[in-house]
């Protein structure tokens, strides 16, 4: 017999007692919910970043899944065809891999932070992984409750696909971390929009989603659900927590005291960012000496890159990074969205200490980004893709 519903939800833990073990590595940020990052110098290293050393981003206790075989996956809601999918049937449906960056919308936070105080997870610069994600499309998936490829709405009305996990989570007051995409987004083909089963060839681990997780390319990562338990096409977009109040942008003149959420539609694509990985900030070097720079640049929506500028001068002057080659998989198509960062690096570059060394870059839409994180601050501290700084120090004086 299949299991109900209540049964299905006994994997999601209420307690971090049975957290699983993570790489020594990290830097975290946050215990319980466990949030932590690598060392920025990792990501600059590797297209495609490892499970250990890839962001964790949570806000409840890891679920666990003790038997596959009861797993089921419920598609419901405003479909003209509702069924329940075994894990098993998921990985019979045409398998495709996904190169993508998920970045959290709270990348470099720390940042805006020092500007003025915002709430939210004190992340530096490396909430951000690509991987190769390989499993189901979620538009194939759709198909089996009756919803076309490219559907705007359902004939019940559906505009909306809600993805629901089985955790936890306070902000929910014990309830599921859930989130929402357009329908249309949802059953695009080319969207690539994935029920996850694999991460870089190897079964999702637990911190990254076992058995099942949606991968959103190009968009925040607060909505590539994780633990999946159920998808409700809906009339209304997710109403949940982190759709409403949370993981929006709003202009520096409001506070929490003005603040409105209903004003603001919630994030999706991400803007053009890029960072230095390599030298670190307060590294020391001789003025004179030659130094190599390393880094990433991503954009959202299937942007590519086009350019990436680096100054050792503080901006008075500027040089043309090289961009590495992207990694390529079977379905790697030019014509295709872009859904990776891409690394780059500049080599043998002569710098006089102290100094200012700054990383901007343009995407394939000719975005850029902002100079300064003043002009994009917000009270919850989202979206910051500044330009990224490090200071270069000169070896101290020696004293006679």
């Amino acid at each position: 017999m299949d299991p109900g519903p209540e049964e299905l939800r006994l994997h999601g833990l209420r307690g971090y007692d049975q957290e699983p073990s993570r790489n020594k590595t990290l830097i975290i940020n946050s215990k319980e919910p466990f949030n932590a990052e690598p060392p920025v110098s990792i990501l600059g290293s590797s297209y495609l970043t490892s499970e250990d050393n890839f962001y964790k981003r949570n806000h409840g206790p890891i679920p666990i899944l003790r038997d596959p075989t009861t797993y089921k996956l419920v598609v419901t809601g405003d479909v003209p065809n509702p069924v329940s999918l075994s894990l098993d049937f998921i990985k019979s449906l045409p398998k495709y891999t996904a190169v993508a960056t998920l970045q959290c919308a709270g990348n470099r936070r720390t940042e805006m932070s020092m500007r003025r105080k915002v709430r939210g997870v004190g992340w530096g610069a490396a909430a951000i992984g690509t991987a190769a994600w390989g499993g189901a499309k979620l538009s194939d998936v759709l198909k089996h409750a009756g919803v076309m490829y490219y559907s705007t709405a359902t004939n019940q009305g559906g505009r909306h696909v809600e993805i629901v996990s089985c955790d936890f989570c306070k902000e929910e007051n014990g309830g599921p971390y859930k989130a929402s995409i357009p329908l249309l987004h949802a059953t695009t083909p080319e969207a690539d929009v994935l029920l996850a089963y694999e991460m870089n060839g190897k079964v999702l681990n637990r911190d990254h989603g076992y058995p099942l997780r949606i991968v959103v390319p190009g968009v925040i990562g607060a909505r590539s659900v994780k633990w999946i338990e159920s998808i409700v096409v809906s009339k209304t977009e997710c109403q949940g927590f982190f759709q409403q109040k949370d993981y929006k942008m709003f202009p520096p003149r409001v506070d929490w005291d003005n603040i409105d959420w209903q004003s603001r539609r919630p994030l999706m694509d991400f803007p053009v960012q890029s960072v230095i990985c390599e030298p670190q900030d307060g590294a020391v070097v001789k003025s004179g000496d030659l130094v190599d720079f390393y880094g990433y640049a991503v954009a959202g929506g299937g942007r590519g890159i086009e350019r990436v500028d680096i100054s050792v001068d503080n901006g008075k002057t500027w040089l043309e990074a090289h961009r590495l080659p992207k990694l390529q998989t079977n379905a790697y198509d030019s014509h295709r969205p872009d859904w990776a960062w891409t690394l780059w690096e500049l080599k043998s570059v002569k710098v006089e200490t102290p100094c200012t060394v700054i990383v901007k870059a343009v995407d394939t839409a000719a975005n850029v980004q902002p100079a300064d994180v003043d002009e994009i601050w917000n009270l919850r501290g989202v979206l910051n893709t500044s330009w990224h700084k490090i200071r270069i120090h000169g070896p101290p004086e020696s004293k006679l």
